[in-house]
């Protein structure tokens, strides 16, 4: 009975361990975005930017802020604004974490500033910074 219970014990580890390898091998992979959706919505969003029609451009901005948030909050990003989430996923994520930053204050300048307006020009440059960063976090 004792090599009987021996055995029992020795299999209850060596599973153990197993399941603990596959853990922590599973939550390095990090998170898998509905890609289809994402590029879909992202699409729609660019179609959205009309040149000489302002009120898209502030609309595609907000838009796409929106948008990389939901990827942000959806890969579990603490924070209680997106602002906050920028500070907490850093530069490792992003390969130009700089312009996510000014097209996110670009977005605030929007909701904030009631009388700005961007340009043509700011709106497709915050788009394609949000279509890098979508691409950077594996959403599109």
């Amino acid at each position: 009975m004792d090599g009987s219970l021996l055995t029992l014990l020795i299999a209850v580890v060596v599973v153990g361990i197993l399941l603990l390898v596959m853990m922590s091998l599973t939550k390095n992979r990090g998170h898998a975005f509905d890609k289809e959706n994402y590029q879909i919505d992202f699409l729609r969003i660019e179609n959205s930017l009309q040149q000489g029609n302002e009120a898209t451009y502030s609309m595609a901005i907000i838009q796409g802020d929106k948008l990389l948030d939901k990827a942000l909050c959806e890969m579990g990003v603490q924070g209680r604004t997106m602002g906050d989430r920028l500070k907490k996923i850093g530069k490792d994520k992003f390969s130009e974490l700089n312009a996510v930053w000014y097209a996110h204050k670009l977005r605030n300048q929007i909701a904030h500033e009631s009388d700005f307006q961007p340009e043509y020009r700011q709106a497709q440059h915050a788009l394609a910074t949000y279509k890098q960063a979508l691409k950077d976090l594996g959403a599109i």
